[in-house]
C-alpha cells in the first residue's frame, strides 16, 4: 500500500538535465522515434536523441514560430513568421517543400492521420495509381553541371528522398492544419496539397443562453491552437479575440455589442474529410505528383537556358570582335557582309583575315565549336530525359483528373471542376508540341552551327596555306541560311527563356489553317499555340493548375456547425 502511494507520488523522474546553446522556446517528441526536436530563441532546430546525440542543426534564416512531427516520424513541419510552412527530413533536415500558406505568423501546426490504410476499407473508390503501367519512373530534377551535390538545389539520382517519403505518406491519409494569429486556417493533404482555408472571423456561431438562441461572432481574433479529432470529423480551435453577440439590425453595418474578451474554444465540423476521404486521397496524389513533374519542367527549362547561353556568349566573345576590326579598318560593312563575300570567292577583306587568323585561329575556333556542341547535346538528353517525359506523364494524371471529374456525384461535392480541368488538359497537350517544335529547331541549330564553324576552319586553314583534304565537308547554302539568320539571332533561347515582352514567333498563312482544321477536328480552342514560345507555353500551362486550390477553397463548403466548445475569460 505504502509503495502504491510512492509511485502514485512520483509519477514523473528527471532523468538527466543538459545544457543546450540557447534558449529553448518550442519542443516536440517525435511520435514514432526517441527523437526530440527543439526550437531555440535564435531560430534554430536541434534534433537530438533520447541519450542526447545530436543528429543534425538546422537554421532556416527566419523567425520560427511553430512544429509539429509528421504522424509517422519521418518528416518535420516547420512555421515560419512569414506564413512560410515547410518540410524537413528527419534524417539530415534537408528541406523538402516549402509552401507560402498565411501571409502571417503561422503560430500553430497539427498533423493528423486517418488510422486506416488506404485501400483496406474495401471501398470500391480504393486508390490506384496507374501511371507505373504506361510510363517508367518519374523523372527527377536536373542537375547542373559543374556543381557537386548539395551545391545547388537541384537534386541527383541520390537525392530524392523527398520522393520516397512522399510515396509512404501517401499510404495513410493524413492533413497539415496550420493556424495562423489573423485567424486563418488552413488544410493540406500529407501537408504538400493545400485542399482548404478559412478564417474564423467570418463564421457565426450559435449557442443557446437562457433558452434564447443567440448568435456571436469573433473579433480580432488569433488562433493560439488546432486540433484535428482522429476520425478527421472535427477540429477543436483554441483562440484569443472578442467574442460578440451579432443582432440581426447590427450585421448588415458590422457594429457589435460589448463582448467577451479571452480565450475562447471552438469546434468545427470537418466530417467531409471522412466522408470524401478517397476522393480527395485520388485527387491530392494526382495534383502532387503533377506539381512535382511542373518543378522538374520548370528546373529543366532553367539549365537548358544556362548552358545555352553559356555557349552563346563564348561565340560572340570571339566573333563580335570582328565587327571592331572592321570598324578600326574604317570599312562599311557587317560581319555577315564579310563572311558572305568570302563565301563567294571574293578576296579576304584586311579585318576579316586578321579575325580568322589572329584573333579567332583554329584553336579559338574548335573551342567555340565544341561549346555549341556539347551544349546542343546536353540540351538534348535534358529534354529525353526530363522534360519530355515529365510533360507526358503531366497529360497522363491530367487525364485521370479529367476522368474524375466527370463522376460528378463524387467529384463535384470537394470542387473538381470538369471545365478547368478540361483547359489545363489541352496546355499539357500543347507544351508536348512545344517540345517536338524545340527538338527540331534545337537540331537544325547545332547542324547549321557545325557546318559553318566546319566551313570556317577549311578557310583558316587556306589562309594558313595548310591541307584542308581530311576535313569534313559543309554546305553552301545552309552558311547562307547560318549567316542570315543564326548568325545574330538565337531562336534556341528564345524558346527557353521567359521575358516580359512576349516574343510572338511567325507562323505561315498555310501553317496556320491547317492548325486551325485540326483545332476544330480535335475539339481544342487555341489555334495560336505555334506562335508562343515554348516558356511561355509552359507558364500558361502552369497558370491552368490554380484550379487545384479551388478544391474547397472557399472553406464553408467543407466546414459548417461552427460550436462554441466554451468560453475561457481572462
Amino acid at each position: 500500500m505504502e509503495t502504491d502511494e510512492v509511485e502514485q507520488g512520483l509519477p514523473f523522474q528527471l532523468q538527466f538535465d543538459k545544457p543546450v546553446p540557447a534558449q529553448i522556446k518550442i519542443a516536440e517528441w517525435n511520435p514514432e522515434k526517441d527523437l526530440l526536436a527543439m526550437v531555440t530563441e535564435d531560430s534554430k532546430i536541434l534534433l537530438h536523441r533520447f541519450n542526447w546525440q545530436r543528429l543534425w542543426t538546422i537554421s532556416p534564416g527566419r523567425c520560427i514560430t511553430s512544429l509539429c512531427w509528421r504522424p509517422d516520424g519521418k518528416a518535420i513541419a516547420v512555421g515560419l513568421e512569414d506564413g512560410t510552412v515547410s518540410l524537413h527530413d528527419v534524417e539530415n533536415g534537408k528541406l523538402l517543400r516549402s509552401m507560402k500558406s498565411h501571409t502571417v505568423a503561422v503560430v500553430c501546426l497539427n498533423w493528423e492521420e486517418d488510422g486506416q490504410l488506404i485501400g483496406d476499407s474495401g471501398n470500391i473508390l480504393a486508390y490506384e495509381d496507374r501511371t507505373s503501367r504506361f510510363f517508367p519512373p518519374a523523372p527527377r530534377v536536373p542537375r547542373m553541371p559543374g556543381l557537386v551535390s548539395g551545391d545547388t538545389g537541384f537534386m541527383d539520382d541520390s537525392e530524392d528522398s523527398f520522393g520516397e517519403l512522399s510515396n509512404s505518406s501517401h499510404q495513410r491519409f493524413n492533413i497539415l492544419c496550420s493556424g495562423d494569429k489573423d485567424g486563418s486556417i488552413c488544410f493540406s493533404i500529407f501537408g504538400i496539397f493545400p485542399i482548404g482555408k478559412i478564417n474564423i472571423h467570418k463564421f457565426s456561431v450559435s449557442t443557446l443562453l437562457m433558452d434564447n438562441q443567440v448568435t456571436y461572432r469573433l473579433l480580432n481574433a488569433s488562433i493560439c491552437k488546432v486540433a484535428l479529432s482522429k476520425d478527421l470529423c472535427h477540429l477543436i480551435v483554441t483562440c484569443s479575440g472578442e467574442l460578440v453577440e451579432e443582432s440581426v439590425e447590427s450585421r448588415d453595418r458590422h457594429i457589435f455589442g460589448h463582448g467577451l474578451l479571452g480565450l475562447h474554444s471552438l469546434v468545427l465540423d470537418t466530417s467531409i474529410f471522412w466522408k470524401r476521404k478517397n476522393e480527395l486521397h485520388q485527387v491530392a496524389q494526382q495534383a502532387s505528383n503533377i506539381e512535382d513533374l511542373t518543378e522538374v519542367i520548370r528546373a529543366s527549362l532553367s539549365v537548358m537556358c544556362k548552358q545555352w547561353s553559356d555557349a552563346m556568349h563564348m561565340f560572340h566573345e570571339k566573333f563580335d570582335s570582328l565587327s571592331s576590326l572592321i570598324i578600326d579598318h574604317g570599312l562599311d560593312s557587317s560581319p555577315q557582309e564579310e563572311f558572305l563575300s568570302l563565301l563567294c570567292g571574293a578576296r579576304t577583306s584586311p579585318p576579316l583575315h586578321q579575325f580568322l587568323v589572329s584573333s579567332l585561329g583554329e584553336v579559338g575556333l574548335k573551342r567555340v565549336s565544341k561549346a555549341v556542341s556539347n551544349a546542343g547535346k546536353e540540351l538534348q538528353l535534358i529534354v529525353l530525359d526530363h522534360l519530355q517525359p515529365a510533360a507526358e506523364i503531366i497529360g497522363f494524371r491530367m487525364g485521370e483528373l479529367r476522368g474524375l471529374s466527370r463522376w460528378r456525384t463524387r467529384y463535384k461535392v470537394i470542387g473538381l471542376d470538369e471545365r478547368l480541368i478540361d483547359n489545363a488538359t489541352e496546355k499539357a497537350g500543347m507544351l508536348l508540341v512545344q517540345v517536338e517544335r524545340f527538338m527540331m529547331i534545337l537540331s537544325s541549330a547545332v547542324q547549321q552551327f557545325s557546318n559553318f564553324f566546319s566551313w570556317l576552319l577549311k578557310c583558316i586553314k587556306l589562309l594558313m596555306s595548310e591541307t584542308s583534304d581530311q576535313l569534313l565537308p559543309f554546305n553552301s547554302e545552309l552558311v547562307i541560311i547560318f549567316l542570315r539568320f543564326l548568325y545574330d539571332q538565337d531562336p534556341v533561347r528564345q524558346l527557353l527563356e521567359l521575358s516580359e515582352v512576349d516574343h510572338n514567333i511567325e507562323i505561315e498563312l498555310e501553317t496556320m489553317q491547317k492548325i486551325k482544321e485540326l483545332v476544330q477536328l480535335g475539339g481544342f480552342s487555341d489555334s495560336e499555340y505555334l506562335r508562343r514560345t515554348m516558356a511561355k507555353e509552359f507558364q500558361q500551362m502552369e497558370s491552368r493548375y490554380p484550379f487545384f486550390f479551388f478544391l474547397l477553397c472557399s472553406g464553408y463548403y467543407m466546414i459548417h456547425n461552427v460550436k462554441l466548445l466554451m468560453k475561457m475569460l481572462t
